[in-house]
């Protein structure tokens, strides 16, 4: 766990120094990485997250999801979700900032944590735990960004996606959400 912080804030630390000697203007940085803050300390989960500014009004990206401790209670143990967002702000300053509508598709592995026990049909006792699960789901999000002038990014989203198929050990619902802090560059 110290490890993997010690590399993002290297990763943070390395962006900024570099991004001095080029001196953007914030209009022109088209990239951002934000880290999920809540599942990070909750549980912990790395969720991780680019987003890429293709207009002031548009962009797209992906986040990977990594349970830390497959032990826990979180019924997710890896994900991947590209998205696309529509912005509707009202001052186009720098753009992607403000209300978005975002719509993702997520590819989700994990385990459905149940107890079942009993006797089978030759008087043997039986219990399972767990089923492991791959399933797809499509979904939309609602949330918000705010960007200041050196380009620290704070967003808050919530969000929910209906599973696709037929797998009983997988959710019926995918529910995507955190408060994310990260960096445009």
């Amino acid at each position: 766990m110290k490890k993997i912080i010690l590399m993002l804030f290297v990763a943070f630390t390395s962006f900024s120094i570099a991004q001095e000697s080029e001196k953007k203007s914030l209009e022109d940085k088209k990239h951002e990485i934000k880290i999920g803050g809540i599942k990070l300390l909750a549980g912990p989960i790395a969720e991780v997250t680019y987003e890429y500014i293709h207009t002031k009004d548009f962009t797209f990206g992906s986040s990977v999801l990594v349970n830390l401790v497959t032990r826990n209670d979180y019924y997710e143990d890896f994900s991947l979700t590209p998205f696309a967002r529509f912005y509707f702000q009202e001052s186009k300053e720098y753009g992607a900032n403000g209300f978005f509508v975002e719509g993702f598709a997520k590819y989700a592995t994990g385990k459905d944590y149940y107890s079942e026990s009993g006797f089978d049909s030759m008087g043997n006792y039986y219990t399972i735990d767990s089923k492991k699960y791959n399933a797809a789901s499509l979904g939309l999000s609602l949330g918000k960004k705010w960007v200041n002038n050196s380009g620290f990014v704070f967003e808050i989203l919530f969000g929910a996606g209906r599973t696709l198929g037929n797998n009983p050990a997988a959710p019926d619902v995918f529910f995507r959400g955190d408060l994310n802090i990260g960096y445009r560059f």
